[in-house]
């Protein structure tokens, strides 16, 4: 553009600015609609977070070559408007899906979601996604759930633990005491068997040839008889007297 008009310079520099700080661009052709059609379309645009802007297409394509948006020249045919997105852009979308059914006359061409170049087809499904709020109650809605499930259980946690220990002392008949720890059991003493050791005589039994009495402080035990050392075995042939035979013979005498 060859020594432009300050007037045109200023609506490029405004196109541009637009389509930068948006979140995104929806261009539609108007041919057809009237004043009142016009301004009732602005209305519902604007509520819905959007604002429709008439440019001449000549100073728009100056503005999408600056930012590198090419493929937008393709939809600057025909009397173009732009609906400029600032937050929801599927409710913007809606808007204006829902005005194009009771007005033919509205037809939309496409457009840009952040840096993303729209088809008609693709702004069409945009209408087709629920709104920021609804995505909101439904995000709201899947986190809720768990955290409600997470608080019942809390909430059930001290009542199982107190049937818990209710079904403990009914085990052991009596309360649970949950300070002092239980104490350990004693554990037999195992001897292992070895061969050839007796075990070590009880001190507490007697011996066995007192019959159960103690024997008297410095007694002595019975000493058996010693062997006679002049008898000897009879030799053979030899006679022996038993002692009543010689009893006998000590009377006759």
């Amino acid at each position: 553009m060859e020594n432009p008009r300050p007037a045109k310079v200023a609506v490029v520099n405004e196109v541009r600015d637009r389509l930068s700080s948006s979140d995104a661009a929806i261009l539609t052709e108007y041919r057809g609609l009237n004043v009142t059609e016009l301004a009732n379309l602005r209305r519902s645009l604007r509520e819905a977070g959007g604002q429709y802007k008439i440019y001449k297409n000549t100073l728009v394509r100056f503005a999408v070559r600056e930012l590198g948006l090419e493929e937008l020249e393709e939809m600057l045919l025909g009397p173009t408007a732009i609906a400029f997105v600032d937050g929801d852009a599927a409710a913007v979308a809606k808007s204006l899906r829902d005005f194009a059914r009771g007005n033919p006359n509205l037809v939309i061409k496409g457009g840009v979601l952040g840096e993303t170049i729209l088809s008609a087809k693709d702004a069409s499904a945009l209408a087709e996604l629920p709104s920021r709020e609804q995505l909101l109650a439904q995000l709201a809605g899947a986190m809720a759930a768990p955290l409600q499930q997470m608080a019942g259980l809390l909430k059930a946690l001290p009542q199982n633990f107190a049937y818990a220990l209710r079904a403990l002392a009914d085990q052991q008949g009596g309360p649970v005491d949950l300070e002092s720890p239980p104490e350990p059991e004693a554990e037999a003493v195992h001897i292992p068997d070895h061969p050839g050791v007796s075990p070590a005589p009880d001190e507490t039994e007697n011996p066995p040839d007192f019959e159960g009495e103690s024997p008297p402080s410095g007694a002595e035990l019975p000493e058996s008889p010693a062997p006679d050392e002049t008898a000897r075995p009879p030799e053979a042939g030899e006679v022996t007297e038993s002692p009543a035979e010689d009893s006998e013979n000590q009377g006759e005498q």
